[in-house]
Protein backbone atom coordinates (compact mmCIF):
# COMPACT_ATOMS: atom_id res chain seq x y z
CA UNK A 1 0.00 0.00 0.00
CA UNK A 2 2.84 2.38 0.88
CA UNK A 3 4.44 1.70 -2.50
CA UNK A 4 1.18 2.46 -4.30
CA UNK A 5 0.83 5.74 -2.41
CA UNK A 6 4.42 6.68 -3.23
CA UNK A 7 3.90 5.93 -6.93
CA UNK A 8 0.70 7.98 -6.90
CA UNK A 9 2.49 10.93 -5.27
CA UNK A 10 5.35 10.75 -7.77
CA UNK A 11 2.92 10.50 -10.67
CA UNK A 12 0.94 13.48 -9.37
CA UNK A 13 4.13 15.53 -9.01
CA UNK A 14 5.32 14.59 -12.50
CA UNK A 15 1.97 15.40 -14.12
CA UNK A 16 1.65 18.82 -12.52
CA UNK A 17 5.36 19.60 -12.30
CA UNK A 18 6.20 18.83 -15.93
CA UNK A 19 4.67 22.03 -17.40
CA UNK A 20 6.64 24.10 -14.87
CA UNK A 21 9.81 22.19 -15.66
CA UNK A 22 9.31 22.78 -19.40
CA UNK A 23 8.65 26.47 -18.81
CA UNK A 24 11.81 26.89 -16.74
CA UNK A 25 13.89 24.97 -19.28
CA UNK A 26 12.57 27.12 -22.11
CA UNK A 27 13.30 30.29 -20.17
CA UNK A 28 16.87 29.15 -19.63
CA UNK A 29 17.32 28.38 -23.32
CA UNK A 30 15.70 31.64 -24.44
CA UNK A 31 18.09 33.64 -22.25
CA UNK A 32 21.19 32.15 -23.83
CA UNK A 33 23.30 34.39 -26.11
CA UNK A 34 22.08 34.35 -29.70
CA UNK A 35 24.95 33.26 -31.98
CA UNK A 36 26.35 36.04 -34.16
CA UNK A 37 26.47 33.68 -37.14
CA UNK A 38 22.76 32.99 -36.82
CA UNK A 39 21.98 36.69 -36.74
CA UNK A 40 23.88 37.12 -40.00
CA UNK A 41 21.90 34.29 -41.59
CA UNK A 42 18.59 35.90 -40.62
CA UNK A 43 19.59 39.31 -41.96
CA UNK A 44 20.70 37.78 -45.25
CA UNK A 45 17.95 35.22 -45.81
CA UNK A 46 14.90 36.74 -44.09
CA UNK A 47 14.71 40.41 -45.17
CA UNK A 48 11.54 41.34 -43.31
CA UNK A 49 13.42 40.69 -40.05
CA UNK A 50 15.20 44.00 -40.66
CA UNK A 51 11.85 45.81 -40.87
CA UNK A 52 10.54 44.53 -37.55
CA UNK A 53 10.68 46.63 -34.36
CA UNK A 54 13.67 45.90 -32.13
CA UNK A 55 11.54 44.35 -29.39
CA UNK A 56 10.02 41.87 -31.83
CA UNK A 57 13.44 41.06 -33.26
CA UNK A 58 14.62 40.17 -29.77
CA UNK A 59 11.50 38.14 -29.05
CA UNK A 60 11.85 36.30 -32.34
CA UNK A 61 15.45 35.34 -31.59
CA UNK A 62 14.47 34.00 -28.16
CA UNK A 63 11.70 31.90 -29.70
CA UNK A 64 14.17 30.61 -32.27
CA UNK A 65 16.56 29.41 -29.58
CA UNK A 66 13.81 27.30 -28.03
CA UNK A 67 12.47 26.10 -31.39
CA UNK A 68 15.91 25.01 -32.58
CA UNK A 69 16.61 23.25 -29.28
CA UNK A 70 13.37 21.26 -29.40
CA UNK A 71 12.88 20.33 -33.06
CA UNK A 72 14.90 17.77 -35.01
CA UNK A 73 15.98 18.63 -38.56
CA UNK A 74 16.83 16.03 -41.21
CA UNK A 75 18.23 16.58 -44.68
CA UNK A 76 16.78 14.29 -47.34
CA UNK A 77 17.74 13.24 -50.89
CA UNK A 78 21.38 14.16 -50.39
CA UNK A 79 20.79 17.55 -48.75
CA UNK A 80 23.28 18.10 -45.91
CA UNK A 81 21.69 19.80 -42.91
CA UNK A 82 23.33 23.14 -42.01
CA UNK A 83 22.76 25.99 -39.60
CA UNK A 84 21.71 28.15 -42.55
CA UNK A 85 18.82 25.80 -43.31
CA UNK A 86 17.77 25.41 -39.69
CA UNK A 87 17.96 29.10 -38.84
CA UNK A 88 16.22 30.27 -42.02
CA UNK A 89 13.30 27.94 -41.34
CA UNK A 90 13.14 28.73 -37.62
CA UNK A 91 13.10 32.51 -38.18
CA UNK A 92 10.02 32.30 -40.38
CA UNK A 93 8.22 29.66 -38.33
CA UNK A 94 8.65 31.61 -35.10
CA UNK A 95 7.20 34.71 -36.74
CA UNK A 96 3.83 33.05 -36.07
CA UNK A 97 4.48 32.86 -32.31
CA UNK A 98 5.16 36.50 -31.43
CA UNK A 99 3.35 38.39 -28.68
CA UNK A 100 1.31 35.45 -27.44
CA UNK A 101 1.47 32.40 -25.26
CA UNK A 102 2.88 29.50 -27.19
CA UNK A 103 3.73 25.86 -26.85
CA UNK A 104 6.05 25.96 -29.87
CA UNK A 105 3.97 23.93 -32.33
CA UNK A 106 3.32 21.32 -29.68
CA UNK A 107 2.73 18.34 -31.99
CA UNK A 108 5.78 18.98 -34.14
CA UNK A 109 8.94 16.96 -33.56
CA UNK A 110 10.71 16.58 -36.89
CA UNK A 111 11.37 18.76 -39.92
CA UNK A 112 12.50 17.05 -43.13
CA UNK A 113 14.11 19.23 -45.77
CA UNK A 114 14.60 18.20 -49.40
CA UNK A 115 16.64 20.06 -52.02
CA UNK A 116 13.59 21.02 -54.11
CA UNK A 117 9.96 20.07 -54.81
CA UNK A 118 9.05 16.44 -54.21
CA UNK A 119 6.53 13.87 -55.33
CA UNK A 120 4.05 12.58 -52.77
CA UNK A 121 1.66 9.67 -53.09
CA UNK A 122 -1.61 10.33 -51.28
CA UNK A 123 -3.91 7.30 -51.40
CA UNK A 124 -7.51 7.95 -50.41
CA UNK A 125 -10.96 6.38 -50.52
CA UNK A 126 -13.70 8.40 -52.20
CA UNK A 127 -17.35 8.67 -51.17
CA UNK A 128 -18.19 5.48 -53.09
CA UNK A 129 -15.52 3.49 -51.29
CA UNK A 130 -13.19 3.40 -54.30
CA UNK A 131 -9.47 3.42 -53.55
CA UNK A 132 -7.42 6.04 -55.45
CA UNK A 133 -3.67 6.61 -55.74
CA UNK A 134 -3.05 10.34 -56.10
CA UNK A 135 0.43 11.55 -57.02
CA UNK A 136 1.23 15.23 -56.50
CA UNK A 137 4.29 17.45 -56.78
CA UNK A 138 4.59 19.41 -53.52
CA UNK A 139 6.73 22.24 -52.15
CA UNK A 140 5.89 21.39 -48.56
CA UNK A 141 3.62 19.30 -46.41
CA UNK A 142 2.43 19.56 -42.82
CA UNK A 143 1.39 16.43 -40.94
CA UNK A 144 -0.56 16.29 -37.69
CA UNK A 145 1.58 13.36 -36.54
CA UNK A 146 4.61 15.47 -35.70
CA UNK A 147 6.42 16.30 -38.92
CA UNK A 148 6.78 18.93 -41.61
CA UNK A 149 8.38 18.34 -45.03
CA UNK A 150 9.89 21.29 -46.91
CA UNK A 151 11.66 22.14 -50.13
CA UNK A 152 14.82 24.10 -49.35
CA UNK A 153 14.78 25.78 -52.77
CA UNK A 154 11.27 27.10 -52.23
CA UNK A 155 11.97 27.96 -48.60
CA UNK A 156 14.74 30.27 -49.83
CA UNK A 157 12.63 31.74 -52.62
CA UNK A 158 9.70 32.41 -50.29
CA UNK A 159 11.91 34.16 -47.76
CA UNK A 160 13.92 36.18 -50.28
CA UNK A 161 10.93 38.19 -51.53
CA UNK A 162 9.11 39.50 -48.48
CA UNK A 163 6.41 41.25 -50.50
CA UNK A 164 5.16 38.71 -53.05
CA UNK A 165 2.59 37.10 -50.73
CA UNK A 166 4.15 33.65 -51.05
CA UNK A 167 6.04 32.08 -48.18
CA UNK A 168 6.31 28.32 -47.85
CA UNK A 169 7.28 28.31 -44.16
CA UNK A 170 4.47 30.61 -43.07
CA UNK A 171 2.05 28.45 -45.05
CA UNK A 172 3.11 25.09 -43.62
CA UNK A 173 3.47 26.31 -40.05
CA UNK A 174 0.05 27.95 -40.20
CA UNK A 175 -1.14 24.41 -40.92
CA UNK A 176 0.71 23.25 -37.81
CA UNK A 177 -1.19 25.81 -35.73
CA UNK A 178 -4.41 24.65 -37.36
CA UNK A 179 -3.56 21.00 -36.60
CA UNK A 180 -3.02 21.60 -32.89
CA UNK A 181 -6.75 21.06 -32.41
CA UNK A 182 -6.96 18.00 -34.68
CA UNK A 183 -7.24 17.66 -38.44
CA UNK A 184 -6.69 20.95 -40.26
CA UNK A 185 -10.00 22.74 -40.83
CA UNK A 186 -9.01 26.40 -40.98
CA UNK A 187 -9.58 27.08 -37.28
CA UNK A 188 -6.52 27.20 -34.99
CA UNK A 189 -6.83 27.06 -31.21
CA UNK A 190 -8.72 30.08 -29.87
CA UNK A 191 -9.47 31.10 -26.31
CA UNK A 192 -13.26 31.19 -26.16
CA UNK A 193 -16.48 30.11 -27.82
CA UNK A 194 -17.17 33.72 -28.77
CA UNK A 195 -13.81 33.95 -30.53
CA UNK A 196 -14.52 30.78 -32.48
CA UNK A 197 -17.90 32.15 -33.55
CA UNK A 198 -16.36 35.43 -34.69
CA UNK A 199 -13.56 33.54 -36.45
CA UNK A 200 -15.96 31.32 -38.40
CA UNK A 201 -18.21 34.24 -39.33
CA UNK A 202 -15.34 36.24 -40.83
CA UNK A 203 -13.29 33.40 -42.31
CA UNK A 204 -16.21 31.59 -43.92
CA UNK A 205 -17.47 34.78 -45.51
CA UNK A 206 -14.00 35.61 -46.83
CA UNK A 207 -13.44 32.03 -48.01
CA UNK A 208 -16.73 32.01 -49.93
CA UNK A 209 -15.84 35.34 -51.50
CA UNK A 210 -12.46 33.98 -52.57
CA UNK A 211 -13.95 30.79 -54.03
CA UNK A 212 -16.40 32.81 -56.14
CA UNK A 213 -13.59 35.02 -57.46
CA UNK A 214 -11.46 31.97 -58.31
CA UNK A 215 -14.40 30.22 -60.01
CA UNK A 216 -14.83 33.28 -62.22
CA UNK A 217 -11.06 33.46 -62.85
CA UNK A 218 -10.89 36.99 -61.48
CA UNK A 219 -7.61 38.54 -60.29
CA UNK A 220 -7.24 37.97 -56.54
CA UNK A 221 -4.82 39.15 -53.88
CA UNK A 222 -4.80 35.73 -52.24
CA UNK A 223 -3.37 32.81 -54.16
CA UNK A 224 -5.95 30.70 -56.00
CA UNK A 225 -4.80 27.69 -53.95
CA UNK A 226 -6.61 29.22 -50.98
CA UNK A 227 -9.90 28.25 -52.59
CA UNK A 228 -9.10 24.53 -52.14
CA UNK A 229 -10.62 24.31 -48.65
CA UNK A 230 -10.81 26.22 -45.37
CA UNK A 231 -7.45 24.92 -44.14
CA UNK A 232 -5.62 26.11 -47.26
CA UNK A 233 -7.45 29.41 -47.11
CA UNK A 234 -6.14 30.06 -43.58
CA UNK A 235 -2.59 29.15 -44.64
CA UNK A 236 -2.68 31.27 -47.81
CA UNK A 237 -4.26 34.18 -45.92
CA UNK A 238 -1.48 33.96 -43.32
CA UNK A 239 1.16 34.27 -46.05
CA UNK A 240 -0.57 37.35 -47.45
CA UNK A 241 -1.09 38.88 -44.02
CA UNK A 242 2.63 38.90 -43.26
CA UNK A 243 3.93 39.66 -46.74
CA UNK A 244 1.34 42.02 -48.25
CA UNK A 245 -0.32 43.60 -45.22
CA UNK A 246 -1.17 46.93 -46.88
CA UNK A 247 -2.96 45.25 -49.76
CA UNK A 248 -4.84 42.88 -47.47
CA UNK A 249 -5.84 45.73 -45.17
CA UNK A 250 -7.19 47.65 -48.15
CA UNK A 251 -8.92 44.80 -49.98
CA UNK A 252 -9.89 42.42 -47.15
CA UNK A 253 -9.98 44.52 -43.98
CA UNK A 254 -12.18 42.12 -41.99
CA UNK A 255 -9.79 39.27 -42.79
CA UNK A 256 -6.77 41.38 -41.92
CA UNK A 257 -8.30 42.41 -38.58
CA UNK A 258 -9.12 38.79 -37.73
CA UNK A 259 -5.56 37.64 -38.41
CA UNK A 260 -4.14 40.66 -36.62
CA UNK A 261 -6.16 39.72 -33.54
CA UNK A 262 -5.07 36.08 -33.76
CA UNK A 263 -1.35 36.61 -34.47
CA UNK A 264 -1.09 39.59 -32.08
CA UNK A 265 1.06 41.58 -34.50
CA UNK A 266 0.42 44.27 -37.10
CA UNK A 267 2.82 43.85 -40.04
CA UNK A 268 1.35 47.00 -41.59
CA UNK A 269 3.36 49.02 -39.07
CA UNK A 270 6.64 47.28 -39.95
CA UNK A 271 6.94 48.89 -43.38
Amino acid sequence: MALIILIAILGFGYFFGKPLWIKLRRQRIANQPFPKEWRQIIRKNVPYFNQMPADLQLQLKRHMLVFLAEKDFYGQDGLAMTDEIRVTIAAQACLLLLNRKTNYFEKLHSIYVLPTAFVANNPHVDALGVWHEQTRVLLGESWDIGKVILSWQHTQEGAADAEDGHNLIIHEFAHQLDQETGAANGAPRLSSKAQYQDWFNVMQRQFDRHKKAVARRLPTLLDYYGATNEAEFFAVASETFFERPADMHEQHKALYDQLKHYYKVDPLTWR
